[in-house]
């Protein structure tokens, strides 16, 4: 009962409409080797030793087989290809006509073909041939080498070999369109993972950096100048404001929450004049300089050019020590220029990474590069440190030569 029950849970999980082909082509060949059997035309009632065409008889079970067989092809298709080809040869064996039956194994050899390499499947072809050539005419009632034997066999097994072929081609090329969509997908979504890396590297490095520094200055001058320290808090509480909000901002993308409250735009050259004075509230005195007709620029670019003088500050605030920063943008044809100095103690005080082991110029270069721009970092001219980006407006720098200028 369980065997049973086993076999008809088998057959439900099956597609109901390959059931159905094939019990219809199982049908077919039962009536094609039953017409085959009893021939009306005069032509047709051959005679084979001396005797009429052998009725079918119990050789339709045979014909069942073979046709039935057809349902599990996908699954085992080298056992499905024997058992219809071993089913027809038997039946041809028999000394009946066999042109219906032949049609199973033929539709075997399609369904292995689609899951075999070419060669393979060429092989598989010739050895089906062979086989169900030389039954047919060892025992064909039409003579060995006219009808089924020699006109019809080669034909059908070549055309289903080199079609099964060309499914086997379209599906792994189907699949490797597929596989590479996927890699592609996959990367984008590593882009963007090391994208909000880099975002919330820049927010708490900046934030943190800030409030650092200020809680500092309070503790030292909290007895003496209380209202040094009460301007030191004030600042640790909007630089710690402003870092929430652009976590918050970040958060949300990485949720993909729909919120009913308006989201703030993103940070840009726009919101440069605020970060200078976030700077100066962290006790780093700093200006800023435009120069040139600006220009609107990508989300991108913007976004770049902002937390490149974010990360400049920040390595600042953190290394330089008691110093000044000067902050430069110009626009220049189609191009942004970025410059950043400070009169810290620059390399000998590993500036935010001068000497290449931090993450903040790193993150730097990967930005610029993002959007086809260069970073240059190092000493400056007189001391302390310099960082000098350019960024296109749109597309590429045209020569990568004029970095080095």
């Amino acid at each position: 009962m369980d065997g049973v029950a086993a076999a008809w849970r088998g057959w439900r999980g099956w597609p109901r409409r390959d059931l159905v082909l094939v019990l219809l082509v199982t049908v077919l060949l039962l009536l094609g080797s039953y017409g085959e059997a009893h021939p009306h035309q005069l032509a047709d009632q051959v005679q084979f030793g001396h005797r009429p065409v052998p009725q079918p008889g119990a050789a339709y079970v045979l014909v069942a087989i073979a046709g039935l067989a057809l349902a599990w092809r996908r699954r085992w298709p080298v056992a499905v290809l024997a058992i219809s080809a071993a089913a027809a040869i038997g039946y041809t064996l028999l000394g009946n006509v066999n042109g219906s039956v032949l049609v199973a194994p033929v539709i075997a050899l399609y369904a292995l073909a689609t899951q075999l390499s070419a060669r393979r499947a060429v092989l598989a072809g010739l050895v089906t041939m062979v086989v169900l050539m030389a039954a047919t005419a060892a025992r064909n009632p039409f003579g060995h080498v006219t009808g089924g034997a020699v006109d019809i066999i080669p034909f059908m097994v070549a055309a289903v070999v080199f079609a099964g072929i060309a499914v086997a081609n379209r599906r792994a090329y189907v699949a490797s369109i597929r596989e590479r969509a996927e890699q592609d997908a996959r990367r984008r979504i590593d882009e963007e993972r090391l994208r909000i890396a880099r975002e919330l590297h820049d927010v708490v490095a900046h934030t943190m950096a800030t409030i650092n520094v200020q809680a500092g200055t309070a503790a030292h001058v909290l007895a003496s100048r209380p209202e040094v320290a009460a301007e030191a808090l004030a600042a640790i509480k909007t630089a710690s404001k402003e870092g929430l909000r652009e976590l918050r901002a970040i958060l949300n993308v990485l949720r993909q929450a729909d919120e009913a409250d308006p989201t703030q735009p993103a940070p840009g050259t726009a919101q440069l004049g605020a970060l200078v004075d976030r700077a100066r509230q962290a006790g780093l005195q700093t200006t800023l300089a435009v120069t040139g007709e600006p220009v609107p620029l990508p989300a991108a670019v913007d976004l770049a050019a902002y937390r490149i003088v974010q990360e400049s500050l920040t390595n600042a605030i953190r290394h330089a020590g008691p110093a000044s920063a000067a902050v430069s943008l110009g626009y220049l044809g189609g191009e942004v220029r970025i410059e950043v100095t400070d009169t810290g103690r620059g390399a000998a005080g590993d500036n935010g990474g001068a000497g290449g082991k931090g993450h903040g110029l790193a993150g730097m270069r990967e930005r610029a590069a993002a959007v086809g721009g260069t970073v240059e970092t190092g000493p400056g001219p007189g001391g302390g440190f310099r960082v000098a980006a350019r960024l296109p407006v749109h597309g590429r720098l045209r020569d990568p030569a004029e970095v080095r200028r």
